[in-house]
């Protein structure tokens, strides 16, 4: 009975959509075009790099927040990682833009992205279900969100000099993070989708 409730409430939690959690990754999303304005058209340094600090917290805080107030909801597994993803392209194709990041940075990691979005089709279309966060991928992802920003603001002389080496050093620990992780989703892809068709295989003769 006390087993049967518990799984009823988990279920009714993943179903809410008007969480606070939510609520806070969807103002985390809309920072993404006020960046790109501030960054490319403004040209404010210093409120582009608050946006991004910003964006890093709250994509902390949504995640925490969801476990504390047991907030967790379905629609908060997709809207999470998919805000990441948009995040991270728009600043990479920002900073390509005004040539703070060489281009072959954005190609490979927004590549990433696409192929495993690729994957996850896949995936849907055998009945599977969406990739689960790792701690490895937050943690890449995490990474990245904090090393573009030392890099925005970051100088070849000074202290400026001095966030430029741990933006990079960040960074390129990152992206190691990030095409692992993009290499361990696309496994766990592949396993699910081959099980899936070795069993209705199995369950067809």
């Amino acid at each position: 009975m006390d087993n049967n409730l518990s799984r009823n409430i988990r279920n009714q939690n993943r179903s809410q959509i008007y969480t606070i959690p939510n609520a806070i990754s969807i103002l985390r999303g809309l920072g993404i075009p006020f960046f790109l304005w501030s960054y490319l058209h403004a040209h404010n340094i210093a409120l582009s790099f608050a946006i991004l600090v910003i964006g890093g917290v709250t994509d902390y805080l949504d995640g925490k927040l969801a476990r504390i107030l047991k907030q967790e909801s379905a629609l908060g597994e997709l809207l999470d990682p998919a805000i990441d993803r948009a995040y991270i392209a728009a600043v990479l194709i920002a900073m390509a833009i005004s040539g703070a990041l060489p281009t072959w940075i954005p190609i490979l990691l927004i590549g990433r992205d696409v192929w495993l979005s690729l994957m996850l089709l896949v995936m849907r279309g055998t009945g599977g279900d969406v990739f689960k966060v790792t701690f490895l991928g937050k943690s890449a992802t995490f990474t990245l969100l904090y090393a573009f920003p030392l890099i925005l603001v970051s100088s070849n002389s000074g202290f400026g000099r001095v966030l430029l080496i741990f933006g990079w050093s960040f960074a390129i620990w990152g992206i190691a993070l990030y095409l692992l992780t993009g290499f361990r989703y696309t496994v766990t892809a592949l396993v699910r989708v081959f099980t899936r068709q070795a069993f209705l295989q199995l369950r067809g003769r």
